[in-house]
């Protein structure tokens, strides 16, 4: 009988290792004798929706991806079910294919960390990172997974004196409660008196550290919500106004070469300029959003720091690396199915 059992389990259990295997991925590693040239990012990339974009954005032959939250849509207590999720978009072809020709970073938003527009608050952040951490195949010695409590990291790529740095913020394990905004079309507002956690004192002595000691040529900083836009009515630094003052003083003080801020989250993409006192250059913010979802309308939203128009449609982002230039010439691109181009700006520094 019990050889019977095993007999008719077998093509199961086949079937079960046959996608183990396939799921798994040896994640590349960059050659940093090399000069990264192509960056490619995105976010909010719903598991269950369509997953053609990815084709496009191999196509640009980028040589490191950036997820920039909402990696997956989990929105659950449950971490079986934000496993299997993960598996789920592991497992898809067209990310396969990123994997296989780029090197892969990432930092989680809402929906991936576990619940909608979460933050200190959410009582699984714990297991939720750790599984976050495996699907991006963070080593299990990393600093993130044995030394901090968020999921924050910084990474160095290029030879010296053409260096990128790419450091991620996690604006969601200490963040605290956002204040609800009754006016319609907003959600949250500023908090009372500007006060609030992002990040969190032990991220923010490590932040200021990373900048302090850099010697990169070019500085990526990216976090799930929006730093520089402040008009809209929902997640961003701006409901936070004392941490976002003090995330643009230390810009001020530690002054890093060609820097560039990443975000995700709001289902469109932009280009954001300001200019912080201090730096003698401009700071620019790319959001790229959504890599399987956008708006369903084409509604105007005010940002008194919007560079060009507003992306509606499904899109990621590139960042060009010009190194011939006495200073690297950085170039954003926004793109989308079909490798449309939506928008290119080339940074003025």
């Amino acid at each position: 009988m019990k050889k019977l059992l095993f007999l008719f389990l077998l093509p199961i259990l086949a079937c079960n290792n046959k996608i183990a295997k396939e799921t798994t991925v040896k994640p590349l590693s960059f050659d940093n004798k090399k000069e990264m040239s192509t960056i490619a990012l995105g976010s909010c990339n719903d598991q269950a929706r369509s997953q053609e974009i990815w084709q496009y954005i191999v196509a640009n032959q980028p040589e490191l991806w950036v997820w920039l939250g909402d990696n997956i849509y989990a929105d659950t207590e449950d971490m079986k079910v934000m496993a299997d999720k993960y598996n789920q978009q592991k497992s898809n072809q067209g990310y396969q294919s990123l994997i296989k020709t780029c090197p892969i970073i990432g930092i989680w938003d809402d929906h991936d960390y576990g619940i909608n527009d979460a933050g200190i608050e959410y009582a699984k952040k714990i297991e939720s990172k750790k599984l976050m951490l495996d699907f991006l195949d963070v080593p299990k010695n990393a600093d993130v997974r044995k030394k901090r409590d968020a999921a924050y990291q910084s990474f160095v790529y290029g030879p010296e004196g053409k260096q990128v740095k790419v450091i991620l913020l996690d604006a969601r394990y200490y963040r605290d409660a956002l204040t609800k905004d009754d006016r319609e079309g907003r959600r949250y507002q500023a908090s009372e008196e500007g006060t609030g956690n992002v990040l969190g004192e032990e991220q923010w002595q490590w932040l200021e550290k990373e900048l302090m000691e850099s010697t990169a040529q070019v500085h990526l900083i990216g976090s799930g919500i929006q730093f520089i836009p402040e008009d809209h009515g929902w997640e961003k630094w701006a409901n936070f106004p004392i941490e976002r003052k003090r995330f643009f003083d230390l810009l001020a003080k530690t002054k890093p070469k060609n820097p560039v801020l990443m975000s995700g989250d709001r289902h469109i993409a932009e280009l954001s300029k300001i200019q912080i006192k201090g730096l003698d250059y401009p700071v620019y913010e790319i959001t790229s959003s959504g890599l399987t979802h956008v708006w369903g309308v084409r509604r105007p939203e005010l940002n008194q720091h919007r560079v060009g128009e507003i992306v509606y449609d499904r899109n990621f982002a590139l960042l060009h690396i010009d190194w011939t230039k006495k200073n690297p010439e950085l170039t954003v691109e926004v793109k989308g199915l079909k490798n449309e181009s939506f928008l290119k700006k080339t940074l003025e520094y």
